[in-house]
C-alpha cells in the first residue's frame, strides 16, 4: 500500500472496513482537484479516501448496484466528511450497473480519472464496461484499476464455478484479450503498474485450475491517441518532483521509473502519457513528433526494474 494512502486509511470507519471487498488500493498520485468516478464503490472505503485527496475543487462518484453496500456509504458519509476533512456534498452514491453507466446520469467526457477495486472482472460483459469508462473520461483521463488477469482463457465450466467464481477467479480475463477489448474501445497502450502472481493454497482449486495462473494486477490506461506501438521521436522528459506523494520519483507503470530532474528517453506514447495529461503540469517533454527514428525499445530499465520489486503487491 502506498504510504500516502496509510493515514488515511486509519481513519476508515469500522463497518465501512470490515464490509468492503475490495482487494486493493487503485489510488494514483496527482489527482488534487480531479472529478473521480469510483466504479463498484461497495461501502465507499475509496471513495472517502479519494474526496479528502482531490480537495475542495475535486468531486467524487461512486456506483454500486447493491442497495445494503451504498446504505452503509450513505450512513457514515459525514463521519468521513469530519474525518477526512472534506466537504460531503463533493461525494455523491448512486445505484446502477457498470455497463450502464447513463442510467445513473453520467455523462460523455465527465471524468478526469475512473478508479475500479477488482470489479470489473465480475461482469459478464466487459466489452460494455470498457465502452461506458472510455465515454466517460474526459479527453486525457486515466482509467486506474485493480484486478485479477488469468495467463490463458479458462473453460467455460470453470469460468461458471460457483468456488471459482467466490474466489474472483472464475471471471478472471486472459490479459491477452484484455488488451484486445482495451485497443477495441479506444484505450491503446494499456499499462500495467503493478503485478504479482496469486498464489492458490486451496488443494482443490488448484487441481481445478490446473496449469492456469492468475494474478492480480493494476493497470493504466488514459484517453489518448496513441500508437499501437512504442514509436521512436527523440523525446525526452523531465520530473520534476513536484507531485507531493512522489518527491524524488515517478513511477509511471512497471518500466518507466522517473528520478526527479533526470534526462529520461522516452516513446511517443510515454510522451503523451505524461505531457498531455494530468501529469503535464509535472513534467518537462523535450521534442515532438516531426522526426521519426524508427520503433522504440520500451523494456524494462535499470531504474524500474530496481523499484517494482519493492512494490507492496496484492490482490484478492
Amino acid at each position: 500500500m502506498p504510504e500516502f494512502l496509510r493515514p488515511l486509511l486509519a481513519n476508515i470507519h469500522e463497518e465501512v472496513a470490515s464490509r468492503f471487498y475490495g482487494c486493493g488500493t487503485p489510488i494514483p498520485q496527482a489527482i488534487e482537484g480531479a472529478s473521480v468516478l469510483d466504479l463498484g464503490c461497495g461501502t465507499g472505503r475509496d471513495c472517502f479516501i479519494l474526496a479528502s485527496l482531490v480537495g475542495p475543487s475535486g468531486k467524487v462518484v461512486g456506483i454500486d448496484m447493491t442497495d445494503s453496500q451504498l446504505e452503509v456509504a450513505h450512513k457514515h458519509l459525514d463521519y468521513h466528511a469530519e474525518k477526512l476533512n472534506f466537504p460531503s456534498s463533493q461525494l455523491e452514491f448512486k445505484k446502477a450497473f457498470i455497463e450502464d453507466l447513463g442510467s445513473a446520469g453520467l455523462q460523455d467526457n465527465q471524468f478526469d480519472l475512473v478508479i475500479s477495486n477488482c470489479v470489473i472482472n465480475l461482469s459478464p460483459q466487459k466489452e460494455k464496461v470498457m465502452a461506458e469508462i472510455f465515454r466517460v473520461l474526459k479527453p486525457g483521463g486515466e482509467l486506474y484499476f485493480s484486478d485479477v488477469f488469468s495467463d490463458r482463457r479458462l473453460p467455460k465450466e470453470l469460468s461458471q464455478e460457483p468456488v471459482l467464481v467466490g474466489e474472483c477467479l472464475g471471471e478472471a480475463l486472459y490479459a491477452e484479450d484484455f488488451r484486445r477489448i482495451c485497443e477495441q474501445v479506444g484505450f491503446k497502450d494499456p499499462r500495467v503498474v503493478e503485478s504479482s502472481e496469486i498464489q492458490l493454497f486451496d488443494r482443490r482449486i488448484r487441481e481445478q485450475v490446473s496449469g492456469v495462473h492468475f494474478y492480480s494486477k493494476t493497470y493504466r490506461c488514459f484517453k489518448l491517441e496513441l500508437e499501437d506501438r512504442c514509436e521512436d521521436y527523440g523525446q525526452v522528459a523531465y520530473y520534476q518532483g513536484s507531485i507531493p506523494e512522489s518527491p524524488d520519483e515517478f513511477l509511471l507503470d512497471d518500466h518507466h521509473l522517473f528520478p526527479k530532474n533526470y534526462p529520461f528517453l522516452v516513446c511517443g506514447n510515454t510522451a503523451a502519457m505524461l505531457g498531455e495529461t494530468r501529469f503535464k503540469k509535472h513534467f518537462k517533454i523535450v521534442g515532438d513528433r516531426s522526426t521519426h527514428f524508427g520503433l522504440f525499445d520500451c523494456g524494462p530499465s535499470s531504474l524500474s526494474q530496481s523499484a517494482s520489486g519493492s512494490l507492496n503487491l496484492g490482490c484478492c
